[in-house]
This record gives C-alpha cells, structure tokens and sequence, in this order.
C-alpha cells in the first residue's frame, strides 16, 4: 500500500513544494530526486503487487472509493513513466540552464509524471478522471512554456480545447459505467454489459482518441511541438498521447466485441494516414510527432483485436524509443544551430557520433529492425491481429503491414537528410553536456534492452510466427528499398545537396504537399468550428429576437397594455355594471364554498 501511495504522492508534493521554489538548485534537486524516487516505488510494486483500496463517499446505489493497484503490466508502464520522466527532468538541467522560467517548468514536469501515475495506477475511474484532467493542465502550461514564441500559446490552446473535446465524451462515459455498475472500480465496471456497455465505451473511446491524437482528434500533436524539446519527448514517450491507449487496455472486458471493429477502423486510419504525414513531414520534430501518432495507432490496433498486454509491450518499447529520439533531436537543433527544418538541419556522423548512433539506433528500433523492443512489440500486435480471426483482425493486420512500410520510408529519409546530406553548417560545435549525454546513453540502452521484456513473461503476447516475423521484415525492407531508390536516384543525376529534390518524399509526387500540411486536417477543422460557430451564433440571435425579443419582451409588454385597458374599461362602466360584477362574483364565491364544503 506504501509504495503505491509513494508512487504518485512524491511527484506530487515535489511538483506543488517546487511552485513555490525560489532558488533554481534547490528546484533542480528536487526536479530529480522525485521521479528518481518514484522509479524506486516503482520498482517495489513491481515486486510487492499492491492493492488498496479505500472507500471515500457511499451513496448507497453508488460508491466512489480511492483505489489503487499496481500489479502486473500496470507496474512496468509505471516504471516506464517514471525512467522517462527522470530522464527528461535530468537533460532539462542544462537544457534550460539559461532559462529564467526553468522552475516552474520542473515542477511543472513532476506534476505531469504524478498525473500519469495517477491514470497507470488508479483502479477507480474517478480519480483516473482525476489525474487524467490534471494531465490535460500540465500539458497547457508545458506546450505554451516559451511564452515569447508566436506559435506557442495558440499551440497550447489548441492541445487544451482539442482534447477538452473529447474529454466531456470521457467524462460522460465514465458516468454512464459507474453508474450501471454501482460503483466506479473498473473491476466492478467490467461487468456492465448490454447497449450501456457500448454507449459507455465509444464515449470513452472517443475521449481517449483526444487525448492519444488519434483520428480525427490528432490536429493538435503536430502543433505542439512548438514546446520545449524535453516536453515533447514526456508527451510523447510515456505519458500523456499514450494514456489513451493505456485506458483502453484496462477497459477491455467491457468492451462489446462487435464494436471492436470501431476501434480497428479508428487504428487502421492513423496508421496509415500519419504515416503518410510523417513521411512528408518538413521539420525533425514533425516527423517524430506524426510517427508517434502512428506507433500509438499500433497499440490502438491491439486493443481492437483485444490484446491489452500487446499493447502495453508496444507502449513501453514506444516509451524508450520515442524518448530517445526526441531528446536526441534536441541535440541535433542545437548542435546544427537550426530550427530544426529538414531543409537547413544537418550534421556529419563524425561531428556529433552519440547524437548519430543514438539517432540511429531510435530509428532503427522504430522501424521494427531485430534485435531491438521495437521489432518484439510490433510483431506481437501484428501476431495478435493474424491469430485473431475478426474483421477487427484483418482490418488491423494489414493496416499495420502497410503502416511497417511507411515506419521504414520515413525513417530512412530521417536518418539520410540529417546525417547524409553534404557537409553540416557549422564548423565548430560545442560538446554534449553531461546531462543530456547522460540522458541519451541510459535511452539507448533501454531501447536496447526493452526487446528483452518478450522472453519475461510479463507481457501475454502471441509467439513469434516465423512466417509474419519474415513479413514484417519484408515490409520494412520494402519501405528502405523505396527511399534508398529516391535518393539513389537524385544523387546519381548530381542534384545539388540543398535541392528539396534530394528528399526521398519525392516519391509521394502530386499528394506531398496534402500530406505535409496533414492532409489538410488542421483546416477542414477551423472551416468546421468557424461554421459551427456562425450556425450557433445564427440560431442564439433568431432565439434572441423572435423569442426573447417579440415574444417574451414586446409580447408581455402587449399583454400588459391590453390587460391595463380592459381594467381601466372596467373601471368605466358605471354603476350599474359595478353592481352586477358584484353580484355575479358573490355568486361564483358562494358556489366554490358549497362545492369544497361538499367534496370534504
């Protein structure tokens, strides 16, 4: 129970102790010290499987209790979350050595971490919800922290009102679950069945689908990278677009399997579709956030076939892979002295070897190259969608066969347009400092290493298929074949190595524009609200006018007038009228008294 509280309680309390902090070593101690501290818990629940639980408010038909439970695969997403997290908080020292607003920045990113932990541990959904809206905030403050910077604050904005969107669907189908059930524990949720079952879960699905920025939510990802390097790689790696995913998996049981075909098709588009995105992307950073919309339609993918622990494999080895590269690509802007545009980004391998084979090796776990996590986790999505026999099934398999392709392409055109492209545009570099090499080696070892997890046993996946291993590898072969033949091609007719020609996007010829500016979600989108918004303003100013106005304002003050006319007609009448309405009145008096003396 200790160390379940320990958990999220440490990040929690050096996150709003670090608000108030004025001196910037004492916050840097304390931005480490806590996600340190919460890995150790970490590492405890892994091997103490706690539960708790404790019933807070009882109203009879419902109870809402503050449950946790850390066992199992909940405990590695909590590692990996908390690694993650203590990474980033140590490459963010020198990082941001020379910014002013490094503090609340800290505290900030440990805040983000025990949100998080909070949704990996909370074993009733409302204070999941709890820890799923705290995230929600911390991202705000995170995204917009260069304040100065134009795109920011509407980058953050944009992240805030996307995924509120779907979070009032998320909060809905949480009432609709606990509501049935009696009772919030997702144990206790699990045996909801029946139209409510479905209605609950596409309202959480659709909230998760905000928050992972899955389709057609995934408009405000690309956007923000306009945060701080070390944010997008926390966003991005084990946390915030990955809760989505990670909810799902505990909600599994709930799930109507007809309806896992939604969740295919949901999948099957993001991968595809950000694919495409990600392999037109101009930018370094823009290729990694359209990929991770990508990897984490994988673990959508197997939620559809309902393999929660193959998701959650893929989500850990997303988590290493991720983190590392976009810390690396933090390193690389900064070594090249660029903004991280495709056109101008560029180094030597050997003018910045740990930023070359950290960057390297990220791609290549990314695109699913043996023996690193990623080519285990992919296979056992793609393993559980071939072994599953559904629609779902089919849907998914070959969606994840075609999106293998397109991991490859846009890896491959990374890795050659940032380290193959003519001579970099410096001459003299300054080292990596300690921290962030620090950050990159221990990243790089993880990615490694996570591919291990397969042969625990922690994580129930399908076993290797040498059949499917033999066509996962042909379809990232297939996706390195298409690009090597573009830039081959371009090199051979001597384009100069500035042309955009070089770039193996090339290959999408007409459509490139389309998917670089993914395929133009981001407007169809403002077109939409802006319609939206005029249709809602048309119809509050014909309410205003013909309800309000002529109907409740003009027509009372007719109905007053003529009200005040007939009295004073009344009034006018003489005395013989008087005399008559007040006979009439007595009479009417007399009948009502003899008629309620009568019925008593």
């Amino acid at each position: 129970m200790a160390y379940g509280l320990l958990l999220i309680g440490l990040p929690a309390a050096a996150g709003l102790a670090g608000l108030l902090f004025r001196h910037r070593g004492l916050a840097k101690f304390w931005a480490i010290a806590a996600p340190a501290l919460a890995l150790c818990a970490a590492l405890m629940c892994a091997v103490t499987l706690p539960e708790f639980a404790l019933t807070l408010a009882d109203f009879g038909s419902i109870r809402v209790e503050l449950a946790l439970d850390v066992s199992g695969t909940a405990a590695a997403v909590a590692i990996a979350t908390a690694f993650v997290t203590l990474l980033v908080q140590v490459y963010s020292a020198p990082y941001l050595r020379d910014d002013p607003r490094y503090i609340p920045f800290a505290a900030q990113v440990n805040l983000f971490c025990a949100a998080m932990l909070l949704v990996v541990a909370a074993d009733d959904l409302v204070f999941l919800l709890i820890g799923w809206e705290v995230m929600g905030a911390c991202s705000y403050l995170l995204i917009a922290h260069y304040a100065k910077l134009p795109e920011a604050p509407g980058a953050a904005a944009k992240a805030f009102l996307v995924t509120r969107f779907g979070d009032v669907a998320f909060v809905l189908g949480v009432m609709v679950l606990g509501t049935a059930a009696g009772s919030f524990r997702i144990g206790d949720v699990a045996e909801v069945s029946g139209g409510t079952a479905a209605a609950g879960m596409l309202l959480i699905l659709f909230g998760c689908i905000g928050k992972s920025a899955q389709f057609p939510l995934q408009i405000w990802l690309p956007p923000a990278m306009a945060g701080p390097t070390p944010v997008s790689a926390l966003i991005h790696a084990a946390t915030m677009v990955a809760a989505g995913a990670y909810v799902q998996t505990r909600l599994l049981p709930v799930w109507p399997e007809n309806l896992l075909l939604v969740v295919a098709l949901v999948a099957a588009a993001t991968m595809i579709g950000a694919g495409l995105c990600a392999l037109a992307a101009r930018d370094l950073k823009g290729v990694l956030a359209w990929s991770t919309v990508s990897q984490v339609g994988f673990m959508f993918a197997a939620v559809a076939v309902a393999a929660g622990d193959a998701a959650l494999f893929h989500l850990v080895s997303h988590a290493a892979f991720k983190g590392l590269l976009f810390l690396t690509a933090g390193v690389i802007i900064s070594l090249a002295g660029t903004s991280g545009s495709l056109r101008t980004t560029r180094l030597r391998p050997g003018d910045a070897p740990l930023a070359f084979w950290a960057m390297t090796i990220g791609l290549a776990a990314m695109a699913g190259l043996p023996p690193l996590g990623g080519f285990y986790s992919k296979e056992a999505v793609l393993g559980a969608a071939y072994e599953a026999g559904t629609p779902a099934g089919v849907v998914v398999f070959w969606a994840g066969v075609g999106a293998s392709i397109l991991t490859a392409a846009y890896s491959a055109r990374l890795w050659l347009m940032l380290f193959w492209r003519g001579e970099s545009a410096r001459e003299t570099r300054p080292a990596v400092p300690v921290g962030e090499s620090f950050s990159l080696w221990a990243l790089m070892i993880a990615t490694v290493g996570v591919g291990a997890v397969y042969y625990t046993g922690l994580f129930e996946v399908p076993d290797l298929h040498m059949d499917l291993m033999a066509l996962v590898l042909l379809a990232t072969a297939g996706g390195f074949l298409v690009v090597a033949d573009a830039w081959w091609r371009t090199v051979r007719r001597g384009v100069p190595a500035t042309d955009d020609e070089r770039d193996p996007a090339g290959v999408l010829g007409r459509a490139r524009p389309a998917f670089a500016d993914g395929l133009y979600a981001e407007w169809l989108a403002g077109k939409a609200t802006r319609a939206m918004a005029r249709t809602a303003g048309s119809a509050a100013r014909v309410l205003d006018e013909q309800l309000v106005d002529r109907t409740a304002v003009e027509g009372s003050a007719r109905a007053t007038l003529a009200a005040a006319e007939e009295t004073a007609a009344g009034h006018r009448g003489g005395l013989v009228r008087y005399l008559r309405l007040s006979a009439a009145g007595t009479l009417l008096v007399a009948v009502v008294a003899i008629g309620v003396s009568l019925w008593t």
